[in-house]
């Protein structure tokens, strides 16, 4: 009786280990993984989102209003915690941030994607990393082989991409939205990089919301300035809840998921984002709105996004 009693106990303290070690690996690498695949979907929804919205209304005000909401949560948050707010030069990088990255490349590509479609929005939206090596380039950093023939290789990619849309830029709505949403990808570059020379201590989700509620600032003086807006009465509810949308996926729950998953996967992990969002962008923007889905497009978004690999796994194996 006496060994079964004892059999049973060893049986059961195995049993606690395993599961106690199945749910420290869940929580070490599944909720990451998880976080990860979060962004990967829904930050490639937003780009629908963003096109339905701005269907309606001013782009910009679309972007304000989206940036004022987000950044007013957080806030909130914070308060409520009472977390300690930014000091001395951290606003200045808080500040620079703000513009670089929501004013003008959310802002931007918000506006671009009005006229042109959310999937070729998407693509562009990818190339960052390629700005950021060139932009290193004239900093004077050495250019790795690997990154030339990832440069190379994504160029290729968007030439073939573009095949089929030569004749669309003698369309003036669309060549502005191609060098909107160009500038929005070179401003997001100038921010990653700033980012990573003025990092600081400070709590990056309290930051965040910093940032957005201070760029949303920047937009509505802009668009008062110039009276571009429109009574928030005239604003129908498809695009309210575009905007809705974009808050709760794109600016508070994504952007939670992707700092987590930043935080605990390794870099050539938690960059895997930027490849599917451009694939989720085109094949929701060819289901919801009947975006023409061509086999350029197809070869051409491979293509580039190949190259666009070669070369982040450039830069962190350059650590730039």
């Amino acid at each position: 009786m006496f060994w079964d009693t004892h059999s049973q106990n060893q049986i059961y303290k195995v049993k606690a280990k395993i599961k106690n070690a199945v749910s420290t690996k869940v929580n070490s690498i599944g909720l990451p993984i998880i976080a990860l695949c979060f962004v990967c979907f829904f930050w490639g929804t937003t780009w629908i989102a963003s096109k339905e919205g701005v269907k309606h209304m001013p782009a910009l005000q679309l972007a304000g209003i989206r940036q004022f909401i987000g950044g007013s949560l957080y806030l909130c948050y914070f308060l409520f915690k009472k977390t300690p707010w930014p000091k001395g030069k951290q606003w200045k990088t808080i500040v620079i941030l703000s513009v670089l990255n929501f004013v003008l490349s959310n802002g931007l590509s918000t506006w671009g994607v009005k006229y042109i479609s959310s999937g070729l929005g998407a693509i562009i939206g990818a190339l960052v990393p390629l700005w950021v090596v060139i932009i290193s380039l004239f900093r004077g950093e050495k250019l790795a082989r690997l990154a030339f023939f990832g440069l190379i290789t994504s160029f290729g990619g968007v030439c073939v991409i573009f095949y089929n849309h030569l004749s669309d830029f003698l369309i003036p709505d669309f060549r502005f939205g191609i060098i909107l949403s160009i500038i929005a990808t070179i401003t997001w570059a100038f921010g990653t990089l700033y980012t990573k020379k003025k990092a600081a201590s400070f709590n990056p989700y309290f930051s965040l919301g910093i940032q957005m509620f201070l760029s949303s600032l920047f937009i509505f003086a802009f668009n008062g300035a110039t009276g571009i807006s429109v009574s928030l009465s005239s604003i129908p509810l498809i695009s309210w809840l575009s905007i809705g949308y974009l808050v709760i996926f794109g600016s508070v729950l994504t952007f939670i998921a992707f700092i987590y998953a930043l935080q605990n996967l390794p870099a050539h992990i938690s960059s895997i984002y930027a490849y599917i969002n451009p694939i989720i962008a085109v094949l929701l923007g060819a289901i919801i709105f009947g975006e023409q889905l061509t086999m350029s497009i197809a070869i051409g978004g491979a293509v580039t996004l190949c190259g666009l690999y070669m070369v982040n796994y450039s830069m962190r194996k350059a650590k730039i």
